[in-house]
């Protein structure tokens, strides 16, 4: 898999000039986002980890979601992406968090869509989160690597703003 080489590499040059550190909570992504990290460049000064959960038992564990409202939503909701992303930040103490969560498959707990919830946060604000919705005949795999890029594009714009005003 090619992953768009620009992007990555301004996405690093960002938090290397703002010496500002990442981490990662995927589920639907299964660990594309993740990866992508691990193409950039100087990816050891920044990143410094991530979680793929797939399971809600995992995402309750790893991530502390709260187990009913887990159970009610499949673990598939913008509140659920949105805590993932907090609480990968407080796990490996980072400035920003994406978290992903939703499905690259129709299946029946989707209504038979494809979609995903992602969310940016940066020092415990969210800065951005969102559902991003594909067509029903979509590869899984094609999926996911649209996801992952659509995340990353997101985060490239946030990263080059000056975030530094934002307080908990």
């Amino acid at each position: 898999m090619e992953f768009p080489k620009i992007l990555l590499d301004k996405i690093s040059y960002n938090l290397r000039e703002k010496n500002e550190s990442i981490s990662i909570a995927e589920s639907v992504t299964s660990g594309f986002v993740q990866m992508a990290f691990s193409q950039m460049p100087c990816a050891e000064q920044f990143f410094k980890g991530g979680i793929t959960a797939y399971t809600i038992e995992e995402k309750v564990k790893h991530l502390n979601i709260d187990f009913d409202e887990a159970k009610a939503t499949n673990c598939v909701s913008r509140n659920i992406s949105e805590m993932m992303a907090l609480n990968v930040a407080s796990l490996f103490d980072s400035d920003w968090s994406i978290a992903t969560t939703g499905y690259a498959t129709p299946v029946k707990e989707s209504d038979n869509q494809i979609f995903a919830y992602y969310c940016i946060a940066y020092r415990g604000t969210i800065i951005r989160s969102d559902k991003i919705e594909l067509h029903p005949l979509t590869k899984a795999f094609d999926a996911q690597k649209y996801f992952m890029e659509y995340i990353l594009g997101c985060l490239r714009c946030e990263v080059k703003r000056d975030h530094s005003k934002v307080t908990i």
